[in-house]
C-alpha cells in the first residue's frame, strides 16, 4: 500500500506545542507530513515567514516532515503538489463548525482533495495562537506552551518593543 501524501497547512504564527503535537500524530497515522505555512498579508504576524519556516524546520528535523510556504488557496497548493489530504486540528466545536464549512468549500473547489481532521492532546486542547498572541501582548509567561527557541525568539521581540 502506498502512504497517502498529507499537507498540514497554517499559519504557525506562532509555532506552538500544540502544532508540533499535531505533526506528531500526523507522522504516526501517516508516515510522514508536508506542513505549509501560510503566506497572509492581510494579517500583522509575530514572525515572517521565514522566521517560521526556520522553527518549523527546526522542531520538526529528526521527523519526516517536508517544511515549505505557499500562498493562495491551499487546495491548488495541495494540487500542485500531488497531495490528495489536509489535515486540520480540531479542538472543539467551534473548530469543528469553521473547519467544517473551510472542508466543503475546499471539496467544492477541489473534490479530489480531502480534509482528515484530528484531535490535540487533552494538553493542547484549549492552545490557539490567537490566545497565545493575547498573551505575548499583555506580557504574560508562554513558556509552558511554545518550543524554546520560539518562547526565546518572543521574549526577545517583547523586550525590544519595551
Amino acid at each position: 500500500m502506498i502512504e497517502p501524501r498529507v499537507l498540514y497547512p497554517g499559519s504557525f504564527d506562532p509555532l506552538t506545542l500544540g502544532h508540533l503535537d499535531l505533526i506528531q500524530r500526523a507522522v504516526a497515522l501517516f508516515g510522514s507530513v508536508e506542513v505549509a505555512v501560510a503566506e497572509n498579508s492581510s494579517k500583522l504576524a509575530l514572525f515572517s515567514v521565514e522566521e517560521r519556516l526556520e522553527f518549523l524546520r527546526a522542531e520538526t528535523g529528526a521527523m519526516p516532515v517536508k517544511v515549505e510556504h505557499f500562498r493562495g488557496l491551499v487546495v491548488e497548493h495541495a494540487r500542485a503538489r500531488g497531495i490528495a489530504i489536509l489535515l486540520r486540528g480540531i479542538r472543539t466545536v467551534t473548530d469543528f463548525e469553521y473547519e467544517y464549512q473551510m472542508a466543503m468549500t475546499n471539496r467544492q473547489l477541489a473534490p479530489d482533495v480531502d480534509t482528515a481532521f484530528i484531535m490535540p492532546s487533552e494538553d493542547y486542547a484549549y492552545l490557539s495562537s490567537r490566545l497565545i498572541k493575547e498573551v505575548y501582548a499583555a506580557g504574560g509567561e508562554l513558556r509552558r506552551f511554545l518550543p524554546e527557541r520560539v518562547h526565546a525568539a518572543l521574549t526577545a521581540r517583547l523586550r525590544r518593543t519595551n
